[in-house]
């Protein structure tokens, strides 16, 4: 049971339980104290720090009216990012313990980071890793600045000196500009929501303002005085501004995290206003520049233009003498026309008349005449050739009669042949063709002998 519960007269020599020795009560005092006090986090200032060859850092840590023991041993001490020193404000995580050889009450550290402007570094690459992979600092979601804007918001203290350096550079530069202050709080607690709010105060109005572009700046200062800066509600409110903003806190060797979200970083305010400002010398250098280059064109073109006219000059004649070479050319051109008409009324005549003589001799009348001769003489050409293709044809009518004559079988019947058939017309060449008793015929020169067989006699 716990000791407090045990019997109310621990000093009775017939209650020898409740009587503990030093190590039991230093174990029991060292087991309470590190089950209800298992981790705690403390911060305070460094004061009799010892390392002794071991490794381990021993250390008193204390504030303005206490302190207690620490001990950090080497396992954990070798992660310590920082070197420890007397005087140093630091922030400790550890456990309550006692170490019982001595009773000493005393914390054993497991972490230790730097305090004040340590924490806040710490924080700020913490927030600065988190925006950089969620693409907050990407090159590829940053706006395009300008070097030359009508209108521009200035964001920062109305009282501060940075609004005075950013209008005076303006002034001197390009003092066409129109500024707009956007006054907020650059440091302490709620500096960054009223900056926050100025930012979405220029984005609403920006349409009605005019506002082309944002400066967002203070002068410089130390890390706790910059850390409205560093702040994540701020970095966000200008990656989501819709107005391009130059980022322009005082100082040139560190960087905020406003820094690294704005679409342009300027080291002080009053380099902001130099790179969104055009420097009006060149300006002045350009018109002058522009207005000699402009004297000399138009010298030239005067120059050119005089000679121009006097040579036209030189070129002009006098209205009488343009009128007397106007009438001789006129005369010209009149007899250039006779002379063409003439040439062109021959050439039409003699054309014509050899279209007369090409119709004439084309005439119906005569190409019929013509015709008519041909036929006539084709007809008597037509008419000879026929008498004599027929007195040929009848010569050699004649010629095959004879040669048909001679070796005609009627020829032979003409000298007192015959030839003999049987009733079937068939020529009786044998005594074999016929019997007796068969009709045969007879044909002779003139007639025919129709005869009956009445005897055969074979020779």
């Amino acid at each position: 049971m716990p000791y407090s519960q045990r019997d109310k007269k621990p000093y009775d020599r017939d209650h020898t339980e409740n009587i503990l020795s030093v190590s039991s009560l230093n174990s029991m005092a060292r087991s309470l104290l590190e089950s209800n006090f298992p981790a705690v986090i403390v911060e305070g200032e460094i004061s009799n720090l010892a390392v002794p060859s071991s490794g381990h850092w021993y250390l008193t840590l204390k504030d303005k009216s206490s302190q207690i023991r620490c001990a950090m041993f080497v396992n954990r001490n070798r992660m310590v990012l920082f070197k420890p020193e007397n005087g140093k404000q630091i922030i400790v995580r550890g456990r309550l313990s006692i170490y019982e050889g001595r009773g000493d009450y005393q914390l054993i550290l497991d972490g230790m980071e730097e305090a004040g402007d340590g924490a806040l570094q710490r924080a700020f690459e913490q927030l600065k890793r988190k925006l950089h992979d969620e693409g907050l600092f990407a090159d590829e979601n940053k706006q395009e600045m300008q070097n030359h804007y009508q209108h521009i918001g200035v964001i920062t203290s109305a009282t501060g000196a940075a609004v005075q350096d950013i209008l005076s550079v303006f002034a001197r530069r390009f003092p066409a500009t129109r500024i707009t202050l956007l006054p907020a709080v650059v440091q302490g607690a709620g500096a960054a929501d009223e900056i926050v709010r100025a930012i979405e105060r220029a984005n609403t109005l920006a349409e009605k303002l005019g506002l082309q572009a944002l400066i967002v700046g203070r002068g410089g200062g130390s890390l706790e005085d910059l850390q409205a800066f560093n702040e994540e509600r701020l970095a966000r409110a200008i990656f989501a501004s819709e107005l391009p903003i130059c980022s322009a806190v005082g100082h040139e060797v560190d960087f905020t995290i406003a820094d690294f979200v704005a679409d342009l970083r300027a080291p002080t305010p009053s380099a902001a206003a130099e790179q969104l400002s055009p420097n009006q010398e060149d300006y002045f250098e350009l018109l002058l520049s522009t207005s000699a280059q402009f004297k000399s064109a138009i010298s030239l073109a005067i120059k050119q233009g005089r000679q121009q006219l006097t040579w036209i000059a030189k070129q002009l004649k006098h209205p009488d003498r343009r009128l007397q070479e106007q009438t001789q050319n006129l005369d010209r051109l009149d007899i250039r026309l006779r002379r063409a008409m003439s040439s062109n009324i021959a050439t039409q005549r003699i054309e014509l008349t050899q279209m007369q003589r090409t119709l004439s001799a084309n005439s119906p009348k005569q190409l019929l005449e013509r015709n008519k001769i041909r036929l006539a003489a084709g007809r008597g050409r037509l008419d000879q050739s026929l008498r004599s293709v027929l007195a040929s044809h009848r010569s050699s009518l004649q010629t095959l009669s004879r040669s048909l004559n001679s070796v005609s079988p009627l020829s032979t019947l003409a000298r007192g042949y015959s030839i003999t058939v049987d009733s079937s017309s068939k020529v009786i060449r044998s005594t074999d063709d016929v019997k007796v008793g068969a009709t045969i015929t007879s044909r002779l020169g003139a007639g025919e002998i129709v005869s009956t067989v009445s005897a055969v006699a074979k020779k």
